[in-house]
């Protein structure tokens, strides 16, 4: 085979590979439901819909799940892109965050045996013995209350045992995400909970590890979202127009 012939059949050869090439984003989760989990439909309704973003751009988004502060930890990896979904306040030095891909909440749950108002966090918790989910880093309205009145804060390991403490009694109030005790509490068969009051809506971002190519991705997915924001609006006018 003629040079020229061969270095033109190698060319073709290695430029139909690069373009059959699927990119993959790895990211790190943990087990949060309805918003992420490793046995939840689609992984879970903040995963799915970045995996739907993503796959406007041909990438295909591979999740694992571990224990929120091992996923942490696991995301510095060269091998992961981040982790997600995380608040704000739960984006570490090395990471960067993302825009919100999707939304919590945090609210102050009861025991329905209780009769109990609600007048601020900082009564709640100088009051109350109140449950947290110790391995969270909560939004700054909550760690102030927290920090001013710790003989009041019981931490639990995770959201199931939080749930648990609060259904046996253990303290009549906690704070976490409402959509996570409520969907555990009906998954368990718990029927004495129910949120009080909500104290913060929060974004829920991916954390980047914060280097050239993962601020790169940072910037095609901060596109994403805006164009995603945008067709929203669009199709909003639209409804409006037609009433």
């Amino acid at each position: 085979m003629k040079p020229v012939v061969l270095a033109l059949w190698a060319f073709v050869v290695f430029s139909s590979a690069c373009a059959g090439a699927e990119e993959v984003w790895k990211i790190t989760s943990l087990n949060w439901e309805p918003y992420s989990g490793a046995c939840l439909a689609h992984q879970g309704s903040a995963i799915q819909k970045l995996r739907e973003l993503l796959r406007k751009e041909g990438i295909r988004l591979l999740v694992e799940f571990y224990p929120w502060p091992r996923a942490q930890a696991r995301a510095r990896s060269g091998e992961y892109v981040g982790y997600f979904p995380a608040w704000p306040e739960e984006v570490g030095a090395d990471f960067v965050a993302s825009p919100p891909v999707s939304w919590s909440e945090v609210a102050v749950m009861k025991n329905s045996s209780g009769s109990l108002s609600y007048d601020g966090l900082d009564a709640l918790f100088r009051t109350h013995v109140v449950g947290v989910v110790k391995t969270y880093v909560y939004p700054r309205p909550v760690s102030d209350a927290m920090a001013a009145y710790p003989h009041h804060v019981d931490g639990a390991p995770n959201d199931m045992s939080l749930l648990k403490k609060l259904a046996r009694g253990r303290h009549m109030v906690a704070v976490t995400d409402p959509n996570v005790m409520m969907f555990l509490a009906e998954r368990e068969g718990i029927h004495n909970i129910e949120p009080l009051a909500v104290v913060v809506k929060r974004e829920l971002v991916v954390a980047f590890r914060n280097d050239t190519e993962n601020r790169a991705r940072l910037a095609l997915l901060r596109r994403l979202l805006e164009e995603a924001s945008a067709t929203k609006d669009k199709n909003i006018n639209k409804d409006k127009e037609s009433e």
